[in-house]
């Protein structure tokens, strides 16, 4: 089979999930396509320039996956769908979260998917420099929770045993410290929960700050 980029990038989003980050390398990969590794750098010329291959391909599936909005969805429930997209898509692969932060958009399609984020939220009452802010905050929010979220749980049911909340909570003495205590059996459970509430606190202070600008 020939070798080109989306066959590279396929298999180094496989490859990722079982090694990890840290254990992508270019060498490994050719040994995966069972190649040398200089055929790979006819398509990548680096490990930066694959990782950012990586990213625009996790994000053009999310796209091809995605209805479009319609003119009906306001800006609050686009948010929303959108953050929880982005979100499921970086929990989709080991470190994907790692992968993407960052990166560089290699495909011109998927930077004009920022075109449908500045159309919703400037229809709606956002200015373009308020809408910048508001889709980038939401983003940044997406990225480092889910940064955290594969820290504490690599994989899908796998938890690193040292976030383990009995075991922080026997760290703690509940006398001295009875409420840190107590959320330490909170801090590292029911993350889609904690997820929820996070944006829906940007949610609420975005429209706050709508409603001063537009009152």
């Amino acid at each position: 089979m020939a070798l080109d980029r989306d066959r590279i990038v396929r298999a180094a989003l496989d490859l990722l999930d079982e090694v990890g980050l840290e254990g992508l390398t270019l060498r490994a990969l050719a040994g995966r396509l069972d190649v040398k590794a200089p055929a790979l750098y006819w398509h990548v010329a680096s490990k930066s320039a694959l990782l950012d291959e990586m990213a625009t391909t996790m994000l053009r599936d999310l796209l091809a996956g995605s209805p479009p909005p319609d003119d009906s969805t306001d800006w609050r429930q686009f948010i929303t769908m959108t953050s929880h997209g982005l979100h499921g898509m970086m929990l989709a692969h080991r470190d994907g979260a790692r992968v993407f932060s960052g990166t560089f958009l290699t495909a011109d399609d998927a930077v004009a998917a920022s075109e449908i984020p500045m159309r919703i939220l400037t229809r709606e009452g956002f200015s373009l420099r308020d809408a910048v802010g508001a889709w980038q905050t939401a983003y940044a929010f997406v990225v480092g929770f889910t940064i955290e979220e594969q820290a504490v749980e690599p994989r899908a049911g796998q938890r690193d045993p040292r976030f383990d909340a009995g075991r922080r909570a026997d760290r703690l003495d509940p006398a001295s410290t009875p409420l840190t205590h107590q959320a330490s059996r909170l801090m590292f459970d029911d993350a889609a929960g904690r997820f929820a509430f996070g944006l829906e606190v940007i949610l609420d202070g975005l429209a706050a700050r709508l409603a001063r600008s537009t009152g």
